[in-house]
Formats: C-alpha cells, structure tokens, sequence
C-alpha cells in the first residue's frame, strides 16, 4: 500500500519543547515560593492550564498567561508577577535544537512522500520555530492547527488529496498525534519523548494494525518502506 502522505509533530518531534516549558515552570515554582509551596503551585498551575485550554489554546503564551494567573490566585505581589512574566518571555525565545538525525530523517522521507507538517500552538510562535530550524524547505505545507482532533486530520487528508489509509502521522503525543489520526483512517506513529505533558498522555490504541511505536524518528522510513511492500 502506498504512503502518499507523511505528517510530522514539530514540538518534542523534530526539536526539542517540553525541556523548555519544565525549566519555565520550575522558575516559576521558585518565583512563588514565598507564596505557595510548590506542590501547590505546580497542581494549581497545571489545573489553570487545562481550564484555560478553550480560550487560549497551546503554546507558551498561553501557558505564560496561566502562570499570571495561578500567581494571582496564589496572592503573588507585583514584582513576582514581573518575574512570571519575564520567564514567560524567555520561553518565547527559547533556542529551536533539533532532536538527533532529523535532517537525515527528513530526507529520506521525502525521498517516499509528501512531507506535511502538523502542529498546534501559537500562530507566530511555531513559524518563528520552523524558520529557526532551517527545516521550512522540506515540507510541502505546513499546518498550525488550534487542535488535533480526528476531523482535523480528516480535512487535512481532504485537503491534500490522499485517501486517508494512504497517510500516515507521527508524532510525540499518543492524545494528539496518535488516536485522532488513527480515528480519521490513517496510520499513526508514536515516538515518545521524555517529561511528556501529562495533559498529552492517554492509553494506546487496541487495534494495533496501524499503529507503531518507534524508538525515535529516525526508525520511521524503515517502517513507511514495510507499509508500502506489506
């Protein structure tokens, strides 16, 4: 069966995310130490994320916006509000640094199909991250989506026109990357990534005929090549 249609996660895919956003919340956690312990404040900040997910959607800023918010409902006083809010800007900035053999990884994928890539966040943000990655070139179109649902992918598939057991996703993120697309038709990969965002994890899927779980990125033209002469 052909693979006309590879799409790929960005964030804790191509380049590292997630150590950024551990190291944000841990300055955070310092910040209102003298006004919550910081199991306090991680469970708060964690359930302000999620409440907030409806309005603001992915990515630092909104994450920025929910520690102002955790450290107003923690009583934090100005100055720590300006601190919060400088670590928020520092996450903005963060370095874009490429997981391991991703340009060789890339370019054999492409050699197969076309490349598409799939990721939620911030509008500005994640063009500003792909461009910093010097990987903008090798995706035939990129899509930065508010979510990642199973009619998400369905569009995509539409949109590109490729049946949708002709595509294949893959991605760091069993909740985002893995079940909507399975849900939509197509094949999924997961490659896990450490200190995953506990809002992401969820249970594998049952039917495993088209789903793979992969020790890295790397291992995924090897896996494209055993679909396609299956």
């Amino acid at each position: 069966m052909p693979i006309d249609l590879i799409c790929l996660d960005a964030d804790d895919t191509l380049w590292h995310n997630m150590r950024f956003f551990a190291a944000a919340e841990d300055a955070f956690v310092a910040m209102l130490a003298p006004f919550a312990e910081a199991g306090i404040a991680r469970d708060r900040l964690a359930a302000v994320e999620v409440r907030n997910l409806p309005l603001y959607g992915y990515g630092a800023k909104s994450f920025t916006l929910s520690m102002i918010e955790t450290a107003l409902e923690c009583g934090a006083d100005a100055r720590a509000i300006g601190d919060v809010l400088e670590a928020g800007r520092a996450l903005l900035a963060h370095p874009v640094e490429l997981l391991d053999d991703i340009e060789d990884t890339l370019a054999a994928l492409a050699e197969r199909a076309r490349l598409v890539l799939v990721t939620k966040g911030d509008l500005l943000h994640q063009e500003m991250k792909l461009a910093a990655s010097g990987l903008g070139e090798m995706f035939h179109g990129v899509e930065i989506v508010s979510d990642k649902k199973e009619e998400t992918f369905a569009r995509l598939f539409e949109r590109y026109g490729v049946p949708p057991d002709h595509a294949l996703m893959a991605g760091d993120s069993m909740r985002s990357d893995v079940l909507p697309a399975l849900a939509a038709g197509a094949w999924a990969a997961y490659v896990p990534q450490a200190g995953a965002w506990s809002h992401e994890v969820a249970p594998p899927p049952t039917d495993a005929a088209r789903f793979r779980e992969l020790a890295n990125l790397a291992e995924l033209p090897d896996w494209v090549r055993a679909i396609e002469e299956g």
